[in-house]
């Protein structure tokens, strides 16, 4: 290997790892605050790809009819809820009233600005925006219909629940999007010589995107009220209810936060590769090594650990392609052999 192709696998490492970050970050994210491992954020990563595949094509995604589905079913099971609940407990009419205009209406008005998308030329902006609106809100109807009335399971089964909330999504991305993969057109066309390297303005879009992103959450986090009662809540759920967090409100707004970050890997990394519709398993898997790394619990070692994943799948393309993907995952063995030496086992609800 010369140090013109060493330099182009780091690029194309970095560029890849950025997203597996973000996958990372998201993961971390969930799991700290649901104590769920979100096996499923491959798929918004795929969903989001292929919505905005459909857009710039000019076809009416399917997945904004999924939304609607998902979007009244969460609806009844609200609705259930509130009228099963304790008379005088909550302001049932306000309640069902926000839920119809979150579960009902909202996903409406986006299914029909989606059907006018067909045959039409939007401008990137306005796919991206609608690609948004279709799949991001779904992550937190998820979190109702699947992991809300469990959010006091052991981790075991709420593993489980994701698993199967994953195959499902799998199938039906399967069925709206067929097994056909698709490319969306770059962010940027330019491209940037660096002596003997090309560098691509996609990839730059990717890079910058990702830390611009980090430090979002970063601001989020430390600066805003809301990112406050998601920490608190991560560091002690029985803790913030007592000092009147909503953790069932800091569970979807996890799973919104998530279900965006996967969107997002979606439409950036949609333009570099072809994205099929069960692309985002293995994607969301490399990041789930970078969790790992974090211990599902740091941020900076998830981002460290995803970053070290994609350099590692890029030099190992070059020397064993073939084994490229069996490198990155055996990476996760001495990460899981070491915790389990420093940190001894302990028992759920003691930790």
């Amino acid at each position: 290997m010369d140090l013109t192709i060493f330099a182009i696998l780091t690029q194309d490492g970095i560029a890849s790892g950025a997203v597996y970050v973000l996958l990372a970050l998201a993961l971390v994210l969930v799991f700290s605050i649901t104590r769920v491992i979100f096996i499923p954020i491959g798929e918004f990563l795929a969903f989001g790809a292929l919505t905005m595949a459909a857009l710039q094509a000019g076809k009416v995604p399917h997945s904004a009819a999924l939304m609607l589905v998902l979007g009244l079913a969460a609806f009844l099971q609200e609705a259930w809820g509130l009228l099963r609940s304790a008379a005088g407990q909550v302001d049932r009419p306000r309640a069902l009233g926000l839920a119809f205009a979150r579960f009902v209406l909202y996903p409406l008005a986006v299914f029909f600005a989606a059907r006018s998308a067909e045959g039409a030329s939007w401008p990137m902006l306005a796919q991206l925006l609608l690609t948004f609106a279709i799949v991001a809100p779904m992550g937190p109807m998820i979190y109702r219909l699947a992991f809300q009335p469990l959010a006091e399971s052991p981790v075991l089964v709420l593993l489980i629940v994701a698993v199967a909330v994953h195959l499902v999504l799998l199938g039906i991305g399967l069925v709206i999007f067929g097994a056909e993969g698709s490319r969306t057109a770059a962010f940027s066309a330019a491209s940037f010589s660096v002596g003997s390297l090309t560098i691509s303005g996609q990839s730059i879009v990717v890079i910058v995107t990702a830390l611009l992103l980090i430090g979002a959450l970063y601001l989020y986090f430390d600066r805003t009220l809301l990112g406050k009662a998601l920490r608190a809540t991560a560091v002690n759920r029985r803790g913030a209810r007592l000092v009147g967090i909503g953790t069932t409100q800091a569970g979807r707004l996890a799973f919104l936060l998530a279900s965006s970050i996967g969107t997002l890997c979606g439409v950036l990394i949609a333009p570099i590769t072809t994205i099929y519709y069960d692309s985002g398993f293995l994607m969301g898997l490399k990041g789930f090594v970078g969790a790992i790394i974090g211990g599902l619990a740091s941020y900076p070692l998830a981002a460290g650990g995803a970053l070290m994943v994609g350099l590692l799948e890029a030099y190992s393309s070059f020397y064993a392609s073939a084994y490229k993907e069996v490198i990155v995952f055996t990476l996760i063995i001495p990460v899981l052999l070491w915790r389990s030496i420093v940190h001894p086992q302990v028992e759920e609800g003691e930790a």
